[in-house]
C-alpha cells in the first residue's frame, strides 16, 4: 500500500510539474527542505578544549563530544525513547541536558561526564515542569531550577546539587513570581512578580535577605533584566520605560532609577545585549530593521567581527559559543538563501574550520531571495514585511501565499525559512507581514494589536494583498493563504471575512475558538491570565467579540476549499472544536484535507509526521492554485 502511495504522489507531482506552474525551476524533493541537520547546538567547553553538539541517530536527537583538534569524538548519549531538548556545559568534564517528552508529559534533568560514563537522572521524567534559572555553567557543582512540583501553577526555587542529586528549595512561590534571576556567582538575586497585568521587579543584596521590590510598572512597559554590573551594584537591562522603544540601560537595584541610556534606536526595539563575563563588561547590542544589526560597545568584540566579515562576505554571522576565556568561538552562518554552516574560530589564529553545513542537501543559489517591503494600511500604518519571488519566474502576475506569523506577538525575520523556500521552489511568491500586535517595532505597535485578532491585524494582511495585486505581483485569482498557530486562525479567518480573496487557506495547530483558548490555557500560564485579558480579551465581557472573529462560528462563510493539520495532543488547540470545524465545513460541501496525528502536540516532531503534511500541502496548493 505505501509503495502505491508513493508511486501514485510521484504521478501527481510530475503531471503537476509539467502543466501547472510553466517556466518553474525544478523541484526540489520535499525531505531536502525538512530534514534534521546533520549537526547542530554547538558549544565549547569552558576550558576550550572540547566542542560538543547534538546529531541526529536512530531517529533521536543525542549529544556528542570531540576534541578540539577533532580528533577523538564519543557519542554521549543513546536513548532510544527520546531525544535531547536541550543541553549546557556544567563544568570542563561535565553536561547538563534535558530530555523531550510527549507533549503531555514534561523533560527531564540528567547529568552525564564527557567519557560517557556516570549518567544519571538528575531530576525524574514526570516530576515536574523545569526551567533552568542558571544556564552555561555550575557553581560549586550546583545549578538554580525552578520547578512546579508543589504547585502546577507557579515555580519554585531550588538549588540542585548535580553530584549528590540534593534538591534543596530557595524560595517558595507566593503565588505571583513568573521569573527567577541569579547573579554571576550563581546566586538568586532578583525575581519578577506579576499580578496578571502588572509587573514588579525584586531585588536582594544577598541570598540570606528578603527581596525588596524596586519598581513596578504595567505589563505594557517592560523592563528585562540582561546582567549584574561586574560589581553587583546595578543591572543592565532592556527597557521601554517611558519610551516607545525598548533600549539598554543602566538600573539602579535598590531604587530603580536609570543611571543612563546606553543604546537606543529610533526605529525599532533594542532586541538583545550580550555581556561577557570575562571582560565584566556589555560588548554589543543588537536590533532587527530589515536585517539584524549590531552596535558595538568593546572595540575588540568590533575588531573580532570585522574579521569574521573579511573571513565569511556576504554571510549574517552569529557567535553561538564561546570558552570562558573568551578565545575560542563556535560561529554561526546564514543568509535569506542559505541556511548556513557553523565553523571553529580562534582569536589568535584568526583562521575558521567548517565543522558542519545546516542543511547540505540544498544549493543556495538554487534558493529564492527574500526581499524587505512596506506598505501602507486604510488607517495610514506604516507595516514592514518580505516577500519572496520564485526563482526563474517573472515578477508580474504570480501565485501567491500569504503567510501570517504565530504568536501573535512575534515577528518575521530576514533569513533562511524552509517553508519559504519550500513554497518559492514550487512557484509560489511568499508574502510575510508583521501586522500591528507583531513585536519589534516598538510598544504603541505591539499595543495596536489589542484585541484585534480577526480584526485589524487581519486588515493589515488583506491590505498587503491588495498592495501585492496593485503593484501586479499577484494573480488576483491564484492566491492562498497558510499559517500555523495563530498564523492558522489567521489564515482560517481570512478564508471568513475574505471570501472572495482566496483561492483556498491550510491552518496547522490554528485555533478556531477563542473562547477554548482561553478556557484551556495550561495552569502555570495562569499568573499571565488578567493579561491574556487585556491583550487577546475576556471570554465574559468580550464575549460577542469572541464569536464574531472565532473561525469555529461561521463555518457558512467558508467557500473555497481548506487543509487543516492538528495533533491529538495539543495542549493549546481544543481537540472538540477542530473536529466540530470540520464537521460543519462538510456539512456544507467546502471540501477539506483534514491531517490528523495522534501523538502530536502542537507541532508535528516526527519527521516521517512533518513530511506527510508538507507533502499533502503541496498537492492542496498546486490543485487549487493551477491555472483555471
Amino acid at each position: 500500500m505505501q509503495v502505491f502511495r508513493n508511486y501514485f504522489f510521484l504521478i501527481v507531482l510530475l503531471t503537476l510539474a509539467s502543466c501547472s506552474f510553466e517556466g518553474t525551476v525544478e523541484r526540489i524533493p520535499i525531505e531536502h527542505f525538512f530534514s534534521a541537520p546533520i549537526k547542530t547546538s554547538f558549544l565549547v567547553s569552558p576550558d576550550g578544549k572540547f566542542i560538543s553538539y547534538l546529531k541526529p541517530d536512530n531517529n533521536r536527537i543525542h549529544i556528542y563530544v570531540e576534541t578540539w583538534d577533532g580528533k577523538n569524538t564519543i557519542q554521549l548519549t543513546c536513548d532510544s525513547n527520546r531525544s535531547i531538548s536541550n543541553y549546557f556545559w556544567a563544568s570542563n568534564n561535565e553536561i547538563l541536558y534535558l530530555k523531550s517528552g510527549a507533549e503531555d508529559k514534561d523533560a527531564g534533568l540528567f547529568a552525564v561526564k564527557i567519557d560517557g560514563t556516570n549518567k544519571r537522572e538528575l531530576l525524574p521524567f514526570n516530576y515536574a515542569k523545569i526551567r533552568l534559572i542558571t544556564t552555561g555553567r555550575t557553581f560549586d557543582d550546583q545549578v538554580l531550577v525552578a520547578l512546579n512540583r508543589r504547585d502546577s501553577t507557579v515555580f519554585d526555587a531550588y538549588r540542585l546539587n548535580i553530584q549528590s542529586g540534593k534538591l534543596s528549595l530557595l524560595l517558595e512561590n507566593p503565588g505571583n513570581i513568573t521569573k527567577w534571576y541569579s547573579d554571576p556567582s550563581g546566586k538568586l538575586r532578583m525575581a519578577i512578580a506579576s499580578d496578571g497585568v502588572n509587573e514588579t521587579l525584586l531585588y536582594r543584596d544577598s541570598e540570606n535577605k528578603k527581596f525588596s521590590p524596586v519598581l513596578t510598572n504595567n505589563f505594557k512597559t517592560s523592563i528585562l533584566p540582561v546582567a549584574f554590573s561586574a560589581g553587583n551594584s546595578f543591572i543592565y537591562a532592556l527597557s521601554n520605560k517611558n519610551r516607545d522603544k525598548m533600549a539598554l540601560v543602566e538600573l539602579d537595584c535598590k531604587t530603580g532609577k536609570e543611571h543612563r541610556t546606553i543604546y537606543s534606536n529610533p526605529d525599532v526595539d533594542v532586541s538583545e545585549a550580550i555581556y561577557s563575563v570575562n571582560k565584566g563588561k556589555l560588548t554589543y547590542v543588537g536590533y532587527e530593521t530589515w536585517k539584524k544589526e549590531r552596535y558595538y560597545l568593546d572595540e575588540s568584540v568590533k575588531n573580532m567581527f570585522n574579521k569574521l566579515e573579511q573571513l565569511l562576505p556576504n554571510t549574517e554571522i552569529r557567535v553561538s559559543s564561546a570558552d570562558s576565556a573568551e578565545k575560542k568561538f563556535i560561529v554561526r552562518t546564514y543568509t535569506d538563501q542559505n541556511p548556513g554552516s557553523f565553523y571553529q574560530y580562534t582569536i589568535k589564529e584568526n583562521k575558521l574550520l567548517k565543522l558542519s553545513d545546516v542543511n547540505p542537501s540544498l544549493v543556495a543559489d538554487d534558493m529564492a531571495e527574500m526581499k524587505p517591503i512596506s506598505f501602507k494600511t486604510r488607517d495610514s500604518l506604516l507595516v514592514n514585511g518580505y516577500l519572496t519571488l520564485p526563482k526563474g519566474r517573472t515578477k508580474k502576475n504570480l501565485p501567491v501565499v500569504v503567510m501570517p506569523h504565530g504568536g501573535p506577538d512575534s515577528r518575521n525575520s530576514w533569513g533562511y525559512n524552509s517553508e519559504v523556500q519550500f513554497l518559492a521552489n514550487r512557484g509560489y511568491a511568499v508574502f510575510q507581514v508583521n501586522f500591528r500586535g507583531s513585536k519589534g517595532y516598538g510598544k504603541k505597535f505591539w499595543i495596536a494589536g489589542f484585541k484585534q485578532w480577526g480584526r485589524k491585524m487581519q486588515d493589515d494582511i488583506t491590505d498587503g494583498v491588495a498592495w501585492l495585486i496593485s503593484e501586479k505581483i499577484a494573480d488576483p485569482s491564484r492566491i492562498a493563504i497558510y499559517g500555523s498557530s495563530f498564523g492558522g486562525f489567521s489564515a482560517l479567518h481570512g478564508l471568513i471575512t475574505q471570501p472572495d480573496l482566496y483561492r483556498c487557506g491550510a491552518s496547522h495547530s490554528g485555533f478556531t475558538n477563542l473562547f477554548s483558548y482561553l478556557k484551556d490555557i495550561p495552569p502555570y500560564f495562569k499568573p499571565y491570565q488578567q493579561m491574556f485579558y487585556e491583550t487577546v480579551g475576556n471570554p465574559e465581557t468580550d464575549a460577542d467579540y469572541f464569536r464574531e472573529v472565532s473561525p469555529v462560528f461561521h463555518t457558512d462563510k467558508i467557500k473555497v476549499p481548506v487543509l487543516i493539520a492538528q495533533g491529538a495532543k495539543d495542549p493549546r488547540v481544543n481537540m472538540n472544536d477542530t473536529n466540530q470545524f470540520i464537521k460543519e465545513l462538510k456539512k456544507k460541501n467546502v471540501p477539506v484535507t483534514y491531517i490528523l496525528k495522534e501523538d502530536e502536540g502542537h507541532f508535528f516532531r516526527n519527521i516521517d509526521n512533518r513530511l506527510e503534511f508538507y507533502e499533502e500541502l503541496e498537492i492542496f496548493l498546486d490543485k487549487n492554485l493551477s491555472r483555471k
